[in-house]
């Protein structure tokens, strides 16, 4: 859906608890998150808004949101281990 938030708590609902603690416990998955959710509030707003972009650079923001998302998790699901 356009504009649709991907805020880690809206799409991993269960780690909510887990995502919080490891915000001010884990530096780097803090950084990471922030990074991702800057980058979700940027894409958002594009969308939104019908910014004029190229479709290089949306597709390029989209994808390093994706790989954020992918380190995040791994770092959610790893963080006990």
């Amino acid at each position: 859906m356009l504009g649709e938030s991907h805020a880690l708590v809206d799409d991993f609902p269960d780690y909510k608890d887990k995502i919080h603690s490891l915000k001010h416990m884990d530096v780097e998955f803090a950084t990471m998150a922030r990074e991702y959710h800057s980058l979700d509030h940027q894409i958002r707003g594009l969308e939104m808004n019908d910014v004029p972009t190229s479709d290089e650079e949306f597709a390029r923001l989209k994808m390093r949101r994706v790989e954020l998302k992918d380190q995040l998790y791994n770092r959610i699901i790893n963080s006990d281990r």
